[in-house]
């Protein structure tokens, strides 16, 4: 059985840090892309950032890019994010996601039960 459990959210202030960790299992993940999803109140969910867990390559959205950053421990099969710079509009739970190649990340073929991340002004 897949599971990604997401951990780390939490309440901060604006302009501070967390790291949000996503403990993957139940399957090889070599042909996948692991990415950080969010969806805050009344917004679609949006993509954050992913990781090709074979090769490393990432990417990120525009909106995090410079403050955000999608790594992993193959070993131990955990998918990190560090945030930085926290802002208020960072509000939302964020998702942990697993996308084979070449599918998208608007439809994941798993994914976790969320971590609520909560920026105060």
């Amino acid at each position: 059985q897949v599971q990604l459990v997401e951990s780390g959210g939490g309440l901060v202030q604006a302009g501070g840090s967390l790291r949000l960790s996503c403990a993957a299992s139940g399957r090889s993940f070599d042909y996948y892309v692991m990415a950080w999803l969010r969806q805050a109140p009344g917004k679609e969910r949006e993509f954050v950032a992913g990781i090709n867990w074979s090769f490393g390559a990432t990417n990120y959205a525009d909106s995090v890019k410079g403050r955000f950053t999608i790594s992993k421990d193959n070993a131990k099969k955990i998918v990190f994010l560090q945030m930085h710079s926290l802002k208020v509009e960072d509000t939302a739970v964020y998702y942990c996601a697993a996308v084979r190649r070449g599918g998208t990340w608007a439809s994941p073929d798993y994914w976790g039960q969320g971590t609520q991340v909560t920026i105060s002004s």
